[in-house]
């Protein structure tokens, strides 16, 4: 399934600056990197789960704002994008 990760975390503290960083270094984990705080991933049911878990591990619940959106199959159906795509097709061939 695919899955769009969105955050806003507080950066006023040096704790938060922490947390930003250690946001963006799961979400890199588990997705590729779509804008500044958001990801798109494609995990099974388990990951799905564990991703949920790893990043409310993270965020701190009174400064900080995390939404995960199950994305609706055939997603090429029904995500647009427009200007510049950097996203990377894994179901392709990558060549290197």
């Amino acid at each position: 399934m695919l899955v769009l990760v969105t955050y806003d975390v507080s950066t006023e503290t040096a704790a938060g600056r922490r947390r930003l960083a250690k946001m963006a270094k799961q979400c890199k984990n588990f997705g590729q990197r779509v804008q500044k705080s958001v990801f798109e991933c494609n995990v099974d049911e388990m990951h799905y789960e564990k991703l949920i878990r790893t990043l409310v591990k993270v965020m701190d619940k009174e400064e900080d704002s995390l939404r995960i959106y199950r994305l609706v199959e055939p997603v090429e159906k029904y995500v647009k994008v427009f200007g510049w795509d950097k996203k990377v097709d894994f179901d392709k061939p990558l060549v290197v």
